[in-house]
């Protein structure tokens, strides 16, 4: 059926036509929310929010631009509607009584930051971006954009994404936003200059998903982290390696302090089983604790691995409350 006609019906009240309407593009708001919220949770509610305003705002919409687009207008403002009221998870304190960790290089501002299952990808990124896109929808997904756009004040966020990761016109995101072009292209300017003091330059690309390159670099990091190999671990990081573990904000960032972290925690005994996924475009890793004899392995969180060229370039652990959301169990059973 034709989009046309599913918009009369909806428009009609056909509550099943407005659902086939809009579903093409479920995935890519709910993404889209993530950029702007940077948690999967917060992604979810603000879709759910933003499908029930365009639901109730069918009559107002005019048709001047795309269903398309009118939805990403809705999400927008859903979105930052959200931020001046969102209540953050709070941050929290370094839980392990038994181990000291060194003195963090700095204390992480983006503690609410959620790793985003590869799973609900599919069939995200396959919209084309308009002609204004700077950055490959891949990229625009990875921790490290996601971090750093957290951390620019909600409009400019607002208006990078929706320019330079979805390529809409200067003009229409003034529309979106009820704005105009002069403050779009202001907000553009500094929210571009804000971004770039932030992600990390100079890297070489990672090695392409599901190659044997990749799959080498994985292989020494499972034996390395799996058995608290700390010499071995610390042999793949970049030398501005970045470590990470919200909501924990301790970060450390250098070869040398994230060296130091690791062999605080990975004291004797060290073991750990792990189960490979992916987050964010990346390797990832659920780790679960050799149990004591008898009893399941409990997990400890998820790590999302950063590779530049042949080295590692960022770890992001994350606690075990995301493990449900990559269909992962909180403890192993079995040997």
């Amino acid at each position: 059926m034709a989009a046309t006609e599913l918009l009369t019906q909806a428009r009609a009240g056909d509550g099943e036509a407005f659902r086939r309407l809009t579903e093409p593009y479920r995935r890519e708001l709910q993404v889209h929310c993530y950029r702007m919220l940077g948690s999967v949770q917060d992604a979810e509610d603000a879709l759910q929010d933003t499908l029930l305003d365009a639901w109730r705002g069918l009559g107002g919409f005019e048709g001047r631009s795309s269903v398309r687009t009118w939805l990403y207008r809705v999400a927008t403002n859903r979105c930052l509607n959200a931020l001046r009221s969102a209540r953050r998870r709070p941050a929290r304190e370094w839980g392990n009584p038994d181990v000291v960790p060194p003195e963090p290089t700095r204390i992480g501002e983006v503690t609410w930051l959620e790793p985003y299952p590869d799973a609900l990808l599919e069939g995200a990124l396959g919209a084309v971006p308009g002609p204004e896109a700077r950055y490959e929808q891949t990229e625009a997904i990875s921790l490290a954009f996601t971090t750093a756009v957290q951390l620019l004040p909600a409009r400019q966020r607002a208006v990078l994404i929706l320019r330079d990761v979805l390529g809409y016109r200067a003009a229409e995101v003034a529309e979106m936003l009820d704005s105009t072009t002069e403050s779009v292209h202001s907000a553009l300017k500094r929210a571009r200059a804000g971004l770039e003091e932030r992600l990390p330059s100079g890297h070489e690309p990672a090695p392409a998903p599901d190659t044997a390159a990749e799959q080498a670099l994985v292989d020494r990091f499972v034996r390395a982290y799996a058995s608290g190999d700390v010499d071995a671990l610390v042999a793949l990081f970049a030398e501005d390696v970045r470590v990470s573990m919200p909501p924990v904000p301790l970060e450390y960032e250098g070869r040398e302090i994230a060296a130091a972290f690791f062999a605080s925690v990975m004291t004797d005994g060290w073991s750990l089983a792990l189960v490979p996924t992916r987050a964010n475009g990346q390797p990832a890793f659920a780790a679960y604790l050799d149990p004591a004899p008898g009893r399941p392995r409990l997990g400890t969180g998820l790590t999302v691995v950063t590779f530049a060229g042949d080295r590692i370039s960022a770890l992001v652990k994350f606690d075990s409350g995301v493990l449900p959301r990559f269909g992962l169990p909180r403890s192993l059973t079995g040997s």
